[in-house]
């Protein structure tokens, strides 16, 4: 795994020096699902991408709605930015992602680490998806392998596969900022469960060691925030440097034996996340909403005592 990571030192040092453009970055944070969303965007060419975007969902009502994705669409249209990518870290328990609405209302194309064809597989046969539900990432408009680069105007892009929160975990080195999705979270919270299907505390200290191996000066945007004892406010952004020395799992020092058992022992006290039924179902088809039945309605499949 050397190359990758050697090529996204290098985005970032480019970008660092002034080699390359420094990628502006707006965060929209949606406290519903503790989720940050992000646009990234060249200051050049104005050419942008999308991260982890969140469509509202009221589960009690069944109900969808497009706030959190309009408040991104209307900043694209004020900033006057040219969507490129619709950019997913991996398919998402805690929320539904909006990338079908903001690629029919700004554009892009939908991205995701190719080991979404693992999860795909798993949780196609939990909600017994039909024989029309292909299990191989081609609802994507791109699969993103370890070690992969693309643009977006010309702020250089390296992909990271991350494993461990789940098989199909990627990060974005836009420049130097990076994108981590749920890998691991503010210095003060520490670090994303492993034991989702598919999850593992081991692959994931691997995964979290490879991340912060990165330059100490590179930026940090998590995925989620939710607000550490004695902390008053949300955040979502820190460095490399600083979680290395000050995450409370995972800081410098720290073994992998030690980070298993205490992963393996927290995971334990955890309950399941309120949406990741109704959430992986939707974001295993790329945020499309399941077919609709012979009745004109769409359905969400509850599985009991499955998981």
């Amino acid at each position: 795994m050397g190359q990758p990571l050697f090529s996204a030192n290098s985005v970032v040092e480019r970008a660092r020096k002034g080699e390359r453009p420094r990628p502006e970055v707006r965060a929209f944070f949606d406290e519903a699902t503790f989720t940050a969303s992000y646009v990234v965007h060249d200051p050049v060419s104005r050419k942008a991408a999308v991260i982890d975007s969140v469509l509202d969902f009221d589960a009690a009502a069944g109900r969808t709605s497009r706030a959190s994705a309009d408040a991104i669409v209307a900043y694209v249209q004020s900033e006057s930015l040219e969507v490129e990518w619709l950019l997913e870290t991996h398919a998402h328990a805690d929320h539904l992602s909006a990338a079908p609405y903001l690629q029919e209302q700004i554009g892009g194309r939908l991205a995701i680490g190719a080991q979404i064809a693992t999860v795909q597989q798993v949780f196609g046969k939990l909600f017994n998806a039909g024989t029309e539900f292909e299990r191989d990432g081609s609802q994507f408009d791109r699969l993103l392998s370890d070690g992969d680069t693309f643009s977006i105007g010309e702020l250089e892009v390296a992909v990271l596969h991350l494993p461990g929160h789940t098989p199909a975990d990627v990060a974005y080195v836009i420049g130097d900022a990076v994108f981590c999705g749920d890998t691991i979270f503010m210095p003060d919270y520490g670090t994303a469960r492993a034991d989702f299907p598919g999850g593992d505390a081991r692959q994931l200290y691997r995964s979290i060691r490879r991340l912060l191996s990165l330059p100490a000066e590179a930026r940090l945007f998590l995925c989620h925030d939710y607000k550490a004892p004695g902390r008053d406010t949300f955040a979502w952004e820190t460095t490399i440097g600083h979680q290395r020395t000050a995450n409370v799992h995972v800081h410098d020092g720290v073994s992998e034996d030690d980070f298993v058992a205490m992963r393996t022992a927290r995971d334990a006290t955890l309950s399941m996340p309120k949406l990741i039924l109704p959430a992986v179902q939707v974001n295993m088809r790329g945020g499309e909403l399941p077919p609709t039945e012979a009745n004109g309605t769409r359905y969400l499949k509850i599985p009991l005592d499955a998981i």
